[in-house]
C-alpha cells in the first residue's frame, strides 16, 4: 500500500462517523485558540457567538449595567455592522462607533475554572467594558485578544454584562493606517469573527498570544531531520499556574497518525510556584513518516495534556503536518527533498457579498476548498491574518499560505507606529506558526516605502519568534530598502532570474494577472462582472490565462506567484467593485475559474478537492457568441464534434517547457449561428444543435461534456453550494442558494432578464433584502443567488424562489429542501426579548453623513495618483 493509499484510507476513517447517510458531507473540526477540542481533557469551551445585542452608532453610557438596552437589536457574531450591496465599493460602508452588549452568566460547570472570553478579532479599535468598567482596549482588526474574566473577579454562576465599543473609522496611528478612501479594500466593521468562552484549569497550557513569550506561549510544534526514512518532532508546551498555590502537573504528549493510532508517547513533570509559567521541551521520533505536501496533505495530531495524578485537567489537539521546505535560489524551490516546480495560487481578502468580512467557519473552508480546486497550491493572504478557520483549512486540503501583517501603502514616522507592526507580527507568528500550511511570512508592509532599520527588525522577528529549524522563511518587495540583501525570498516577476543584476534568492511573485489602464480609470480585461456575459468572461479567462503562463517562464529561480485576486470585492478608492475574480462575490465561477483548474494534472487524485482529467467548454452557443469555441483541458488532446458529430475536429492540449502545463486549446470558425438556426429553424430540429468536447488520454477519452444552446426560459431551479460541509445550525452560519433559469431541458438561459423572489421555512432565515438587491435578486448571466442563514435549531429548511412578476408564460416557481446539523459546542447567552432576524440595513440620513467623507475632485484625483504611483513603483505595471 502506497503512502497517498494510506492518506485516503486514513482520512476516510476519520470522516466516516461525520458522514451522512444520504448527503455524504464531512463535519469540519473547529480550532479554538489554537486548540481543537480533546475529549475528557477537562478545558471546556462554549459557543459565545449568539445573544448579543447590537446598535450602529455611538450610545453613549452602554456600558452601565443599568443601560437600558431593550430597544437594541438581538444579533450572533459573525457579525457586521451593516449589510451592503453586492455593488458597494467606493466607501458607501458604515464607518464609525457599534456598540455591542451581551448579558451572561457563567456557566456552573465553570467551578474552579479559570475563565476567558477569546475574541478571534474585531475591527478597528475596541473598548471592552465588564459589568460596566473598562477592562480592555485593544487596536487592530485582524488578531485575536482575550478577556480574562477570572481574573477580574468573575466566578461560576456569576451575571455579567459584556459591552464592546467597535470603531472602524480612519486612524493612523495603528496598521493598516491607511485612510479607507485610498485603500484597496474595505474596513467592514464589527465583531466580524467568533467569541468563544474557554474555561480550564488554575494549571493549565497557556494561549500562545496571550503569554505574549518570545518563542514561547501555548504549544510550539517544530522538525528536524525530516526524510522519508524519519523525522524528529519536537514539542514545546508552556504552562501557566494561576493558582495561589504551588502544584506539580505531568505534560503527557501524544503523537497519533490520521487513524487515531498513538505512534509515540512522553511525559515529563512541572513544579510551578504560584503565578509561575514554564516550558517543557519534549521529542518524539517518527519512522517513514508520511510527508505533508499540496497532493499529499497528510495531517498528525499532538494529543496535549495537563495530568494531576491519572486526572487530566488540561488539554487540546495540535494538527501537525510534517514537511521540509527548502528555497535553494538558483534552484527553485524544494520539497520534502525533491524539486517541487512552480507555487502558483492567489491572493484571498476576507470579503464576502451583504455580509463584508463576517464569514462563519463552514465559507472560510469553502473559500479554501474552492481555491484548491481551482489548482492553487499557494494562498498569499491580503493583507492581514485570516480568520484561523481558513487557516485550518489550507492543512486540510493542501495549500501553502504567506501570512502577511497588516498593512498597504502606508508608513507613519511615530516611532509607535512601527512598534505596532512588529507586535502584530509577533502575534501572527505565534498564532499560526503551527501550522504546515504556513510557508513564508510577510513581516512588513504591502507596497511601503518603509525605512531599512524597520525591514532589518522585522526579519530579525521572523527568527526570534521561530528560532527553530524548518522555520517559515520571510519574503518582502525586492525594491524596498534592506529587502534584496537580507530577506530570505524576494518579490519579483518573471524575467528577473535572467537579470544581470538579479538576487540570489528565490523570486516570486506576490500578485499577478493586472492589466490596469490607469489606477484612476481602472479599465483592464483581466476584470470582469459576472453580469456582463460571455465575450467579457472569455475576454478575462484568456488574459489570467496569459498572466498564468508566464510565472512558468524560469531559470529554475524563479519559483511561481499568487494571482490578484481570485474573489470579487469591495474596496475602498474605486466606485467599482474588484472584478478581478475567478469567482464572484458569491463565489459563482466566472470562465477564468476553469481556465484556473485546467492547470492541475490530470493524474492528480486529491482526497478532498476537485482533481482529475477535466474539460469545460467556455461558450454559450447564443446568437452573439464568438465563431472560435475555447476549451480549457488538462487531458492529452480534445476532440471537438458539433452538430450530434457532423463536424470533428481535434486539437493537442499543449505542454510546453517553460509556459502553463496545460494552454487553452481554440477551435477556430466552429459556431455560426445561422447554420445552427438552419437546424433549429428549416430542419425543425433543434435537438441536433449541440456541441460535444471529449478529453482524451493515452488514446481513450476520460471526460466528455455537451454543450447546447439555451431555448425560451421555462423552468427555475435551485441547488445548494455545500462544498461538501452543511449548514450548522448555530445562528450564525450561511450557506448560498443559488437559483437558475433555465429551459425545458434544464440548459441555463444566459441571457434572461428576471428578478427573483426568495423565501424560507423551517430552520433557516434569508439575509438582507429589496434595499441592498438581496430579495428580490437580479438574474445575471443566468443565475440570482441568496444567503441563508442557519437559526440554533437544527432542522429541515425549505427555500421556495419565484421570478418577481409571474404569469402564464413566464418560469416557473421551484423549491429546494435541506437540513442544518446540530452545532458541536454549547452555547452561553442569556435568553431576552427580541427577535434576532437580518441585519437592519436602513441607513439613516446622519448614518450617511457622518461616517462619509467628502472629497473635491482635484483632491480625489491627486489621492489616486500616489496610490498609482506606489503601483507603479512596486512594479504592478508589468
Amino acid at each position: 500500500m502506497n503512502k497517498r493509499q494510506t492518506f485516503v484510507i486514513s482520512l476516510l476513517v476519520w470522516l466516516l462517523p461525520t458522514f451522512g447517510q444520504a448527503t455524504e458531507t464531512l463535519r469540519l473540526e473547529t480550532s479554538v485558540a489554537g486548540f481543537i477540542q480533546l475529549p475528557g481533557s477537562g478545558r471546556q469551551v462554549y459557543n459565545f457567538n449568539p445573544g448579543w445585542r447590537y446598535l450602529k452608532g455611538d450610545a453613549p453610557g452602554a456600558e452601565a449595567v443599568g443601560y437600558d438596552d431593550r430597544s437594541w437589536q438581538v444579533v450572533s457574531t459573525p457579525h457586521t455592522v451593516e449589510l451592503m450591496p453586492a455593488e458597494a465599493s467606493g466607501c458607501r460602508n458604515y464607518q464609525g462607533p457599534a456598540w455591542y452588549r451581551k448579558h451572561f452568566v457563567v456557566p456552573a460547570q465553570a467551578k474552579g475554572q479559570h475563565v476567558s472570553i477569546h475574541f478571534e478579532a474585531a475591527m478597528g479599535k475596541q473598548m471592552i467594558y465588564l459589568n460596566g468598567k473598562v477592562v480592555k482596549e485593544h487596536l487592530g482588526g485582524y488578531l485575536p485578544f482575550t478577556l480574562d474574566l477570572t481574573a477580574n473577579g468573575i466566578q461560576a454562576g456569576d451575571s455579567c454584562l459584556l459591552a464592546v465599543m467597535t470603531d472602524n473609522s480612519d486612524d493612523k496611528s495603528y496598521p493598516p493606517g491607511k485612510r479607507q478612501y485610498t485603500l484597496d479594500f474595505a474596513y467592514h466593521g464589527g465583531i466580524y469573527r467568533d467569541v468563544w468562552m474557554i474555561a480550564k484549569a488554575p494549571v493549565a497550557i497557556t494561549d500562545a498570544v496571550e503569554s505574549a513569550t518570545v518563542a514561547g506561549g501555548g504549544v510550539f510544534v517544530y522538525f528536524d531531520q525530516i526524510s522519508e526514512k524519519s523525522a524528529q518532532v519536537y514539542v514545546n508546551t508552556e504552562v501557566e499556574n494561576s493558582d495561589n498555590r504551588a502544584q506539580t502537573v505531568v505534560v503527557e504528549t501524544s503523537l497519533t497518525d490520521a487513524f487515531g493510532k498513538t505512534i509515540k508517547r512522553v511525559s515529563g513533570k512541572l513544579a510551578l510556584k504560584a503565578g509561575e509559567k514554564k516550558k517543557i521541551m519534549q521529542q518524539i521520533a517518527v519512522n517513514s513518516p508520511t510527508l505533508w505536501s499540496p497532493e499529499n496533505p497528510y495531517l498528525y495530531r499532538i494529543q496535549s495534556r495537563i495530568k494531576k495524578g491519572n486526572q487530566t485537567i488540561d488539554g487540546g489537539v495540535t494538527r501537525i503536518g510534517i514537511r521540509k521546505a527548502e528555497f535553494r535560489g538558483k534552484d527553485g524551490f524544494w520539497l520534502n527533498g525533491k524539486p517541487y516546480g512552480q507555487l502558483v495560487g492567489a491572493n484571498r481578502h476576507q470579503d464576502f457579498a451583504y455580509v463584508g468580512n463576517a464569514l462563519p467557519n463552514s465559507q472560510q473552508w469553502r473559500d479554501a476548498k474552492r481555491l484548491r480546486d481551482a489548482g492553487c497550491t499557494i494562498i498569499r493572504v491580503a493583507h492581514y491574518p485570516q480568520d484561523p478557520s481558513f487557516m485550518d483549512a489550507c492543512d486540510e486540503l493542501g495549500m501553502f499560505v504567506i501570512v502577511a501583517t497588516p498593512g498597504w501603502q502606508y508608513w507613519n514616522k511615530d516611532p509607535k507606529f512601527g512598534e505596532l507592526v512588529h507586535l502584530n507580527t509577533r502575534e501572527m507568528i505565534r498564532r499560526d506558526r503551527n501550522h504546515p500550511s504556513v510557508l513564508m511570512w510577510e513581516p512588513i508592509l504591502n507596497e511601503t516605502r518603509y525605512p531599512l532599520d524597520f525591514a532589518l527588525k522585522a526579519l530579525e522577528i521572523t527568527k526570534e519568534e521561530f528560532p527553530y529549524p524548518g522555520r517559515p522563511v520571510a519574503a518582502a518587495d525586492v525594491h524596498s530598502d534592506g529587502v534584496k540583501e537580507n530577506y530570505d525570498v524576494v518579490y519579483g516577476w518573471p524575467g528577473d532570474d535572467e537579470k544581470a543584476d538579479k538576487p540570489e534568492q528565490c523570486i516570486f511573485t506576490r500578485e499577478f494577472g493586472e492589466n490596469v489602464d490607469d489606477w484612476y480609470a481602472h479599465n483592464n480585461n483581466n476584470r470582469a462582472s459576472r453580469s456582463w456575459g460571455e465575450r467579457p468572461l472569455l475576454v478575462q479567462a484568456l488574459s489570467l490565462s496569459k498572466s498564468y503562463d508566464e510565472m512558468y517562464r524560469t531559470t529554475g529561480q524563479f519559483i511561481g506567484g499568487t494571482q490578484w485576486h481570485p474573489f470579487d470585492h469591495q474596496r475602498g478608492y474605486h466606485p467599482d467593485p474588484y472584478w478581478g475574480g475567478i469567482f464572484d462575490a458569491f463565489r459563482q465561477k466566472k470562465y477564468a475559474y476553469y481556465a484556473f483548474r485546467s492547470q492541475s494534472p490530470a493524474s492528480l487524485k486529491h482526497p478532498l478537492a476537485e482533481s482529475g482529467p477535466m474539460l469545460y467548454i467556455a461558450h454559450e452557443m447564443s446568437q452573439f457568441s464568438d465563431r472560435d469555441v475555447v476549451v480549457f483541458s488538462n487531458c492529452d488532446s480534445v476532440r471537438l464534434s458539433i452538430y450530434d458529430g457532423t463536424k470533428t475536429w481535434t486539437k493537442p492540449v499543449v505542454h510546453a517547457k517553460g509556459h502553463q502545463p496545460n494552454a487553452p486549446v481554440v477551435f477556430e470558425n466552429v459556431w455560426d449561428f445561422w447554420e445552427a438556426r438552419g437546424y433549429s429553424y428549416t430542419q425543425r430540429n433543434w435537438q441536433k444543435v449541440n456541441i460535444v468536447a471529449e478529453g482524451i488520454i493515452n488514446g481513450k477519452v476520460v471526460c466528455t461534456e455537451r454543450r447546447m444552446p439555451s431555448r425560451r426560459s421555462t423552468k427555475l431551479r435551485l441547488s445548494v453550494d455545500r462544498e461538501n460541509v452543511n449548514l450548522v445550525a448555530d445562528g450564525s452560519d450561511f450557506i448560498v442558494v443559488v437559483a437558475e433559469v433555465t429551459d425545458d431541458n434544464g440548459n441555463v438561459r444566459r441571457l434572461a432578464k428576471e428578478s427573483i423572489v426568495f423565501t424560507v421555512e423551517g430552520e433557516g432565515r434569508i439575509i438582507g433584502d429589496a434595499s441592498i438587491s438581496a430579495n428580490p435578486r437580479a438574474v445575471e448571466f443566468g443565475s440570482a443567488p441568496v444567503l441563508i442563514r442557519s437559526t440554533r435549531q437544527a432542522g429541515k429548511i425549505k427555500v421556495k424562489a419565484h421570478v418577481l412578476f409571474e404569469g402564464a408564460q413566464a418560469p416557473t416557481a421551484t423549491e429546494i429542501e435541506f437540513e442544518s446539523v446540530p452545532a458541536e459546542l454549547p452555547f452561553c447567552y442569556e435568553v431576552e426579548e427580541g427577535t434576532e432576524g437580518v441585519i437592519n440595513t436602513h441607513r439613516t440620513a446622519s448614518d450617511t453623513e457622518s461616517s462619509k467623507v467628502k472629497l473635491t475632485e482635484e483632491e480625489r484625483r491627486k489621492l489616486l495618483d500616489e496610490v498609482e504611483r506606489q503601483q507603479t513603483e512596486f512594479g504592478i505595471e508589468k
